[in-house]
Formats: C-alpha cells, sequence, structure tokens
C-alpha cells in the first residue's frame, strides 16, 4: 500500500513543479508586460485601428431585418393588443370585492387558509395605499405573458426533448436570453413592434419562458422508465403516451417551471414600463424615482412585492399539491366539485351585492392611506441626523477600497485621499511584504496560495483597470486550464477576445472591478448568514421575509434608500448589488446545510465531534455544491444588477447598454449586452469546475 502510494505522489509531482514553474513564468511575465507599459501604451488600451466593426455590422442587420420584416411584426402587435385590452378591460371592471375574493379563493385552493390570509392582507394593502387599478394593470401583462410564456416554453422544451440536436441549439439560445441584460433587447423589440403596452408584453414573454423550456426537458427526461414501459404495455400511442403518461408523471416539474415563470414576468414589470408608457404599478415606481421620491417609490415597489410573493406561494402550491383521490371520481358532480360551486356562488354574490352597494364597486377614497409622507420624513431624519457618519463610511470604502482595486495603490495613495505621499521606501515595504507572505505559504505547502497572493499583490498595487490584456489574458487560461483543462481555457479565450475586439475591454474591467467586489461581500455576508440560519431557527424564521422581499423587490427600488442616502455614485452602485446578490448565498447555504444527511451528522457526533467541527469538517464539506451554485448564483445576480446599477452614474457595461437604448443605437447596446452575457457564462463556467475540483478534494481528503 506504501509502495502505491509513493507511486502516486511520485507521479503528481512533476504536475505540481510544473504547475509551479508555469505560476512563477506569468508573475514574471506580468511584470515584465507592465514594466513596458510607458513605451507599449497598447498593452494597457487596445488601439481603435485593431478594433472589428462588430457595431456597424449589427446596425447593418438590424436595420435590414426592420426594413423585410417591420411590417410583420406591427402586425402581429396589433394582434396581440386584442387579449391585452380585454383582460385590463375585464380587471379593472370587476368589482375590487369579487377580485379579492376570487384571489383569496385560488390562495385557498393552493395551499389552505394561511395563504388565503396572506393574499387577503397583500391585496388589502393595495386598496388601502390606493393602487389598486394600477395594480390590475400589472396584472393584467402577468395574465397575458405567462400562458404565453408557458405554452412557448413548453413547446419548445417537448422539441428538445424529442430531438436532442435541436436542444443544443436551444440550451444556447437559452443561456444568450437568460445572460444577456433585459435592456439589450429592449431596443430590436422596440425597432420590430413599436412603442406600447404590446412591447412590454414581448419583452416579458422573452424574459419568461427560458424557465419554462428548462423544467420541461428536466421533468421529461426524469420519467421512470418503468413507468414508459407500462404505458407502451398498455397499447399507448406516441400521442396517448406523451399526453397521458409522460406529461402527468412530469407535472410536478413542469409546475415548478410555471412558478418560475409567473417569477419572471413579475420582475419585468418595471422594465415593460419603461417601453410600455402603461398606468401600472411599473410607472407608478418608474415616476417616484424620477423625482427622487423615496416614499413614494417604495410603496408602489412592496406592490410588485406582495404580488410576486403571492402569485410564487399560489404556484408552487399547485406545484406540491398531492394528486386527486381516485375514489372521489365515483362521486357526484356537486361532491367532487363542492369548492368550486362554493366560489362561483360567492363571486355571484359579492358582484350583485356590489351593484346595491358603492363601496364594494369601487374602493372608497376615505379609506385610502398613504405611508409615503412619513418614509420620505424617516428618510431625510437619518440623511440629516447622521450625515457625517454617512459620509466617513463612504469616504473610507471609496478610498481605501473601491479605487485601490480600481485604480491602484500608486495612482490612490496620497495626501489628499490617504493622508500621506506613497514614498519608494513604502514601496519596497509593501512588496517585501507581498514577497514575506507568498514565502509564508510556500514555506506551508500552499504554492498555489502563494502565486494566488503574487497576482493579488500585483492587481492591488497597479489597479485592474491598469493591469495589461496579455497579462490578464494569460492568467485567465492558465487558471481555467487548472480548474477544468484546454477545452474551458480555449472556451475563455475565445470569450475574452469577443470583449477586445469589440472595443468594450476597457467598459468590461469597470463592470468585473465593481461586480467582483459586490460578489465577494455578497457571498462572504450572504454565506454567514447561511451558516447562522441552518443553525439557529430564529434566525432563518427572522431572514425569510427579508430575503423574500429583496428578490422580489424591483431592482430599480432597490437603489431608492441607497441613493437618497449616499447620493449617486460607484459606492452606491456596490450597496445595490450587494443587497440583491447576497440573497442566493444565503438561501443555497441554508439549504445545503440543512439537508445534510442525519446519519452523518449522527456519526459525526457519537465520534465526539464538537459543534464547530461539525460544522466545519462535516456539515460545510457536504454542503458544497450547494453553497458553490450560491456563488454562482450570486455572481449572476450581481451582474444583473450592473444594468440598473448605471442608473446611479457607474460607467461599466451596464451604461453601455443604456447609451445604446437612449440613442436607438442596436449595435451599441447589444455588443455590451453580449459582453455582459460573455462575463456571466465564463463566470458560470469556472464557477462549476471550481466546485467540481473542490468536491474531489473533499472526497479524497475529507479533514483537508
Amino acid at each position: 500500500m506504501r509502495a502505491n502510494t509513493d507511486a502516486v505522489e511520485h507521479s503528481q509531482r512533476p504536475a505540481g513543479r510544473f504547475s509551479l514553474v508555469l505560476w512563477v513564468t506569468i508573475l514574471a511575465v506580468t511584470l515584465g508586460l507592465l514594466a513596458l507599459r510607458d513605451v507599449a501604451p497598447w498593452l494597457i488600451i487596445f488601439p481603435d485601428e485593431w478594433v472589428m466593426p462588430i457595431v456597424s455590422v449589427l446596425n447593418t442587420i438590424m436595420t435590414w431585418v426592420v426594413e423585410a420584416t417591420g411590417a410583420f411584426f406591427r402586425a402581429v402587435s396589433t394582434v396581440f393588443d386584442v387579449p391585452m385590452d380585454a383582460v385590463r378591460s375585464l380587471l379593472t371592471w370587476l368589482p375590487w370585492s369579487v377580485s379579492v375574493f376570487i384571489l383569496v379563493s385560488i390562495a385557498y385552493a393552493a395551499s389552505g387558509w394561511k395563504l388565503a390570509v396572506f393574499t387577503a392582507l397583500s391585496v388589502s394593502y393595495m386598496l388601502v395605499v390606493g393602487l389598486w387599478i394600477e395594480s390590475m394593470n400589472s396584472l393584467a401583462l402577468v395574465v397575458v405573458s405567462v400562458p404565453l410564456a408557458v405554452l412557448i416554453g413548453f413547446a419548445i422544451g417537448t422539441a428538445g426533448f424529442f430531438y436532442p440536436r435541436a436542444e443544443r441549439a436551444i440550451m444556447v439560445t437559452l443561456d444568450a436570453l437568460q445572460t444577456i441584460p433585459a435592456f439589450a433587447y429592449l431596443l430590436p423589440i422596440l425597432l420590430l413592434f413599436g412603442f406600447g403596452v404590446v412591447v412590454g408584453l414581448i419583452a416579458s414573454i422573452l424574459y419568461a419562458f427560458p424557465p419554462m423550456v428548462r423544467n420541461t426537458l428536466l421533468g421529461l427526461r426524469r420519467v421512470a422508465p418503468e413507468v414508459i414501459e407500462s404505458g407502451l404495455m398498455s397499447g399507448a400511442t406516441a400521442t396517448q403516451l406523451f399526453f397521458r403518461v409522460r406529461v402527468p408523471s412530469a407535472a410536478r416539474q413542469i409546475m415548478l417551471g410555471i412558478n418560475q415563470t409567473t417569477m419572471a414576468a413579475f420582475s419585468m414589470v418595471i422594465i415593460a414600463s419603461i417601453i410600455g408608457g402603461a398606468s401600472d404599478i411599473g410607472w407608478e415606481v418608474l415616476s417616484a424615482m424620477r423625482k427622487a421620491r423615496f416614499g413614494e417609490s417604495l410603496v408602489a415597489g412592496v406592490v410588485i412585492a406582495l404580488m410576486a410573493m403571492v402569485m410564487d406561494r399560489i404556484t408552487a402550491g399547485f406545484a406540491n399539491r398531492k394528486p386527486r383521490e381516485t375514489h372521489l371520481a365515483s362521486e357526484p358532480f356537486h361532491r367532487r366539485h363542492q369548492f368550486t360551486l362554493t366560489a362561483v356562488t360567492g363571486v355571484l354574490c359579492l358582484y350583485f351585492a356590489s351593484l346595491i352597494l358603492p363601496p364594494l364597486q369601487t374602493y372608497p377614497k376615505a379609506w385610502v392611506y398613504d405611508p409615503s409622507g412619513p418614509l420620505n420624513s424617516a428618510i431625510d431624519y437619518i440623511i440629516i441626523e447622521y450625515a457625517a457618519w454617512i459620509a466617513l463610511i463612504k469616504k473610507w470604502a471609496f478610498f481605501y477600497l473601491m479605487l485601490p482595486i480600481k485604480m491602484g495603490l500608486e495612482q490612490v495613495i496620497s495626501p489628499f485621499s490617504w493622508g500621506f505621499t506613497f514614498t519608494p521606501a513604502l514601496k519596497a515595504g509593501y512588496a517585501l511584504t507581498a514577497l514575506a507572505l507568498m514565502a509564508l505559504a510556500g514555506l506551508r505547502g500552499r504554492q498555489r496560495l502563494a502565486m494566488v497572493i503574487g497576482l493579488l499583490a500585483i492587481v492591488l498595487f497597479f489597479g485592474l483597470t491598469r493591469m495589461p490584456w496579455p497579462a490578464l489574458w494569460l492568467i485567465m487560461a492558465f487558471v481555467c486550464w487548472q480548474l477544468s483543462g484546454p477545452k474551458l481555457a480555449f472556451s475563455v479565450l475565445i470569450g475574452l477576445a469577443y470583449l477586445l475586439l469589440s472595443g468594450i475591454w476597457p467598459q468590461t474591467l469597470l463592470s468585473v472591478y465593481l461586480c467582483g467586489i459586490g460578489v465577494v461581500l455578497s457571498f462572504t455576508l450572504g454565506s454567514a448568514l447561511g451558516i447562522l440560519a441552518s443553525e439557529f431557527k430564529p434566525v432563518s424564521r427572522f431572514l425569510q421575509p427579508i430575503n423574500d422581499t429583496l428578490q422580489t423587490m424591483p431592482l430599480f427600488v432597490l437603489l431608492i434608500p441607497f441613493v437618497m442616502i449616499f447620493k449617486i455614485g460607484e459606492f452606491t452602485a456596490l450597496l445595490a448589488v450587494i443587497a440583491y446578490a447576497m440573497v442566493p448565498a444565503i438561501r443555497y447555504s441554508e439549504h445545503g446545510l440543512r439537508n445534510v444527511p442525519h446519519e452523518v451528522i449522527e456519526a459525526a457526533t457519537c465520534m465526539g465531534c464538537t459543534r464547530w467541527q461539525l460544522l466545519w469538517r462535516v456539515k460545510i464539506p457536504l454542503a458544497l455544491p450547494e453553497m458553490m451554485l450560491g456563488l454562482n448564483q450570486t455572481i449572476m445576480f450581481g451582474i444583473s444588477m450592473l444594468v440598473i446599477a448605471a442608473l446611479v452614474g457607474t460607467s461599466g457595461l451596464g451604461q453601455q447598454v443604456y447609451i445604446g437604448l437612449g440613442d436607438g443605437d442596436f449595435g451599441v447596446g447589444m455588443t455590451a449586452g453580449i459582453g455582459m452575457a460573455v462575463i456571466a457564462i465564463i463566470a458560470d463556467r469556472m464557477t462549476a469546475a471550481w466546485s467540481v475540483k473542490l468536491q474531489e478534494r473533499y472526497t479524497s481528503n475529507p479533514a483537508g
């Protein structure tokens, strides 16, 4: 056994030494390129003459498409106007009392009296704050877009299931749709369909159908072979086998797809208002934001959050509901459909009562209460009373964290910002400290950690935006090669080549800098809170409504309190990224730690593990896949927030998307949107490969 171990170690040693030599070479090359940056400025700033005309090509293609198909798409827009107008008219015509009763009844049917009470309180809030009509207009968009998105997603998912070649193209398209910011494809929709409510509907459908495709594919694949064999033995035709065997067996996963599609449609409510111009909740939020009125925007934003939470619970309730027992089929009609008949009777009674009692028809204005005034006063009080603390927090975060990573210590340290000059002696001390930390890590056998310390020291000294692009390419390629081999490295190099040759490399680095800081802080804070929530149930109960609110609250609304307190700027954008992106880190960490097999915990406890050892040596290693998925989603959430953060003064790819949308320049907006998708896909592939690597490490060495 010892001989085998020695042989394995001996076979791995050259690879480890070769890797170390490559790391040292990369560090040396990076320092060499930095030394040449003054003589060869193209190492930092990619010359305009080398940029490919991707923007003009995209604009030419879009112009041709609009000229060739514009009439057709405008006709489609006219057709979609019919169901939108019909649903809007119906929801605004119905008495509020009838609408509330219908929603509460559906909630009760989905998940019982607790959800019914929550739904009743939620819709009561919409009535009390005076936003009932606007809420119904927003609900109309969801009511029309979700069924269409579900049908499209189910059809595409079914096609992908039956035709594997089509599936590959479908998955690539879904990756693009889910990683390109929604704002990037608003412009082509506007150019093709014109301006109006239907444009928001089309945008919602495009954004909402991908989850349905993925869940349909997953559900159909998970149908047990025994179930299919039983259907074939019963003589089912191909059509019967699909609709009576496969689809019912995959029903729970398909319902989960409907749930996610519904939530995606709600997340587009405000964005749809930008191009739809409708009198709905999204428009209320936008109007309040433009006037910098925190109270009004928060009141309207809470409406969207409550609507999203109600629909989430209802669709999840139907997805998890147990199938109807077979013996009920033999009972009389009125017994089988007792609840439905009771609900219909209640609707009719309330409708006729509303004809007699006007307060049941139209909610009285005297019953409306507007809480925006106290909210505005509260935010004004915070700004005035804590002005010194606010300025101090912003200064410390900006000068001591953000600017050093962005521009480098050599540019940031000055008497104005840090109170002293970065003298040659201090620079030498910085270099010696970095070398000492590298040596310490190397002596402890952590050569890779030593190289990481060296790279971080270089980036912190010179700044991410002032790093030579060939050095960044080299570092990324080698990291990807070590994580997953040449295939991942080659794919990442192709993505980096697009970012460079399309002329958006400077904006890419600005986006990576801001998103990178946000993701690190979000994942650190979120994982810590998730660990606490998994260990202490009161913490979990406290965090759950906060997570629900942060994840369902419109992204625009999250910006408002930060803008009011810290004004516009990159620090405000960073806070918004952290607030939004830490939610998946909390959820996935808690879920992973809570779902560690009970037998494993019992075995570790019997072996004498303390609570601390149980957490760090048992639970966290076993929950690592879920926690790494949380990191993946944290990155995705951070990237999606970058476009919204561009509203408060950031100058990365998100700003380029807005410039394209504002100027009607499809090429500029789509080039930046594709760039953000490239960053998201690279991050996704790298975190997935890293997760596999860590799992292999813990599997082979659980104690390490």
